[in-house]
């Protein structure tokens, strides 16, 4: 069953992969007019993967026709403890960026000293631009097709696929559950090697450069991916891991330190601390789960301890 369970999921990685390029590799349309094109026929594709995938992995599970309704559940698609699964693991992924914050406010803090200094004051014209300045923010990312990208379509993909496919396949194929944690990762991150062609032969990166940009890309991706399927068993819920994606995307790389600031790095490590500190209590599977220890998930998710 293990064998089955791996081959089932470098399957899905592949099939991932391989159907962003099948618009121009096997329907043969032409290259796409703009950016928003290209990315809208990625969307499409991704989307495909994702029901694709559910199905595939429904038919291997040994889950009955009776059961089906249940099967959902399995992939963490649930409506219950749904602040829960939000809030939580948002808090806890924050303090790992918690030396961003930090630089981010210290920006604020500095923007609206200098505002003050210049007879600006807190009027509530100054209230209003800042708003104003807010909403128009706000509606260019909802018109903007990378923000679409990289806020949603990739993590709701990537998610269903690489967590609420891969890790119920590996563990019914009888792996265990740190086994599935860090092995489910691999898989996510072959799943981004296409980046390191793209880079070399459509961007004109050299074979280097476009080397250690995709190594550094994957070895952030297998950590990202051991926390988001840490997540994902601990709770049970798939909001849990799609949230972090979500935020981590939304943040870039933490900011270990900033240049004459060492609050920053202070604030970097005291967030580590506590990210570590909390990481087991706030990811009980108690607070996500009503019953412990005669849950219905087939896959055992909300009895670890």
């Amino acid at each position: 069953m293990e064998a089955v369970a791996v081959i089932a999921c470098v399957f899905l990685t592949l099939f991932y992969v391989a159907i962003l390029y099948a618009p121009t590799l096997i329907l043969r349309l032409p290259p796409p007019s703009s950016l928003k094109n290209f990315l809208i026929r990625r969307f499409v594709c991704a989307a495909i993967s994702s029901v694709v995938s559910l199905l595939f992995s429904a038919l291997i599970l040994p889950i009955r026709i009776e059961e089906a309704s249940s099967l959902v559940g399995v992939y963490g698609i649930r409506s219950d403890h749904m602040w829960q699964a939000v809030v939580f693991p948002l808090s806890l992924t924050s303090l790992m960026y918690a030396g961003s914050l930090v630089l981010k406010s210290m920006s604020l803090l500095k923007s609206w000293k200098k505002n003050m200094n210049d007879g600006g004051g807190v009027s509530s014209d100054c209230i209003k631009s800042a708003l104003q300045t807010f909403l128009d923010y706000m509606i260019s990312m909802a018109s903007d097709v990378m923000a679409w990208r990289n806020y949603v379509v990739a993590p709701l993909t990537e998610e269903l696929v690489f967590r609420a496919c891969m890790i119920p396949l590996l563990l019914c194929g009888g792996f265990k559950i740190y086994t599935v944690i860090f092995l489910c990762p691999v898989f996510f991150s072959l799943a981004h090697l296409n980046h390191l062609m793209e880079m070399y032969s459509h961007q004109n990166y050299s074979l280097l450069k476009a080397s250690m940009a995709v190594g550094l890309q994957l070895g952030y991706t297998v950590v990202f991916g051991w926390y988001a399927s840490f997540l994902f068993v601990r709770t049970g819920n798939l909001v849990s891991p799609l949230v972090a994606h979500i935020f981590c995307n939304f943040m870039g790389l933490p900011v270990m330190f900033a240049r004459k600031r060492g609050l920053v790095s202070l604030a970097f490590v005291g967030g580590m601390a506590a990210f570590a500190w909390l990481l087991f209590p706030m990811t009980r599977p108690d607070l996500y789960n009503n019953k412990t220890n005669d849950c219905r998930c087939w896959h055992g998710y909300c009895s670890w301890n």
